[in-house]
């Protein structure tokens, strides 16, 4: 797949917010290993641990540290660099911290998308456009069956929520400003990408499992587990990412089918729990134990949540390279490893990935 993914990227021009993240900083090493020009516009990174700092980020890319909610600086730095592609992964991406700061939350989510989306208006050339959403994006009704992309949009929290209005603000431009009838006069095609629960080494963030998982085994302490019976979609950060690019590939060959929504996600059969995952990461890392306090006033979290991925399968030929249990073993060998050379174990962990594509 690296060699199909550098005939569409290789000396091209692309244009990449929430660059200093988790899957930002994911993106931009691959970005950089397929031989294109990014520009990266987000903020900075929150601390010294950041992955974006311990790759050498700024070495890889034109990093512009600005806020996605300044509209006039977003056209501004985007119009300066004529993208060949533009990803829009910058967002507030963590359930607990909507609830705490939910108009923010909307305000970075859906305005922040609605900017990019602007900014491509004022650029008289082609690109090609993916819109990072989420598999919450779906109203969640516990069900067994995977959700596919036609099915209903809604979100319970306002992270989810603010999600799912991200996708119609997306449906909204591409029909007015982007249509496909009209696409010899505005040539832009614009796709979304909904993936599931992402682990990966680098992950430091408040309140997500792995980051939580790391912290207390560095500390030898016990793993705190909030909802041990929840299943989740968990797939290695490497998936979606591939995914994502496969997608903007599509776009650029044949942007008629390509300009949709699609779900990225492990196959259906390849069901964890949060309990499960916790089990298995403690195997991998040699050590360590867990447990389930009774959280009074806990927030709302599905339960249950799969997606169906057959149409990137038939649309873009991208299928899961490792279940699930391998996506912690290898998000679990990076944090053994990374502390001697960051970028060397992240990018060692990319090129083992795309060999068994």
């Amino acid at each position: 797949m690296l060699d199909q993914l550098k005939s569409t990227y290789q000396g091209k021009k692309v244009f990449l917010t929430g660059h200093t993240g988790f899957k930002g900083s994911w993106m931009l090493l691959l970005l950089k290993e397929l031989g294109a020009t990014v520009k990266g516009y987000a903020l900075a990174p929150k601390t010294d641990q950041d992955l974006y700092l311990l790759i050498q980020g700024d070495t890889l890319c034109e990093s512009v540290i600005a806020d996605i909610r300044d509209n006039e600086r977003l056209s501004k730095e985007m119009a300066a660099f004529q993208p060949d592609f533009v990803f829009h992964m910058a967002a507030q991406a963590l359930v607990i911290d909507s609830y705490e700061n939910p108009v923010e939350t909307y305000s970075i989510n859906v305005m922040g998308t609605a900017h990019v989306l602007d900014a491509l208006r004022f650029i008289d050339k082609m690109v090609h456009t993916v819109i990072i959403t989420t598999d919450k994006v779906y109203e969640n009704q516990e069900r067994t069956t995977p959700y596919k992309e036609e099915d209903r949009l809604g979100g319970y929290d306002p992270y989810s929520n603010s999600k799912a209005c991200t996708e119609l603000v997306t449906d909204s431009f591409r029909l007015s400003f982007f249509n496909p009838a009209n696409y010899e006069q505005h040539q832009k095609w614009v796709a979304t990408a909904r993936s599931g629960n992402v682990i990966g080494g680098g992950d430091w963030s408040e309140n997500r499992i792995v980051p939580d998982i790391v912290r207390a085994l560095q500390t030898d302490n016990p793993i705190t587990v909030r909802n041990p019976a929840a299943v989740r979609p968990w797939q290695h950060v490497l998936e979606p990412i591939g995914g994502y690019l496969l997608l903007g590939a599509q776009l650029a060959k044949n942007g008629q089918i390509a300009a949709d929504s699609f779900n990225f996600g492990p196959i259906p059969e390849d069901e964890l729990t949060v309990r499960e995952l916790v089990e298995i990461a403690i195997q991998s890392w040699g050590s360590g134990t867990f447990e389930t306090p009774d959280i009074a006033n806990k927030r709302h979290e599905a339960g249950l949540l799969k997606l169906d991925i057959q149409k990137a399968a038939n649309v873009l030929g991208w299928v899961p390279q490792m279940n699930s249990g391998q996506a912690i073993d290898l998000t679990i060998d990076w944090y053994k490893t990374y502390a001697k050379d960051p970028q060397k174990v992240t990018l060692d962990q990319i090129k083992a990935y795309f060999n068994m594509a």
